[in-house]
């Protein structure tokens, strides 16, 4: 592999790929995408709880809703 010149941890393979061989770097990345990941993951669930404690403060709001498919207690 050739250094990639101006570059102390790039090199060229016999591909002409360009590898990256700063482990610190790249374990930097992969921590920074897990983190994202968790982050995204996160607001989904935020996300649907809001739309959860909506639906049920238009519930108290306007009564229950007819499609409903919670089983009342009365109906058990």
């Amino acid at each position: 592999m050739k250094r990639v010149e101006g570059h102390k941890h790039l090199f060229r393979d016999d591909s002409g790929a360009i590898v990256n061989t700063d482990t610190t770097e790249y374990l930097q990345y992969v921590k920074l995408r897990s983190e994202r990941k968790k982050q995204k993951e996160e607001i989904e669930g935020l996300k649907k709880d809001i739309s959860e404690i909506k639906s049920l403060l238009m519930e108290i709001i306007n009564g229950p809703r007819q499609n409903s498919t919670r089983v009342d207690e009365q109906d058990v």
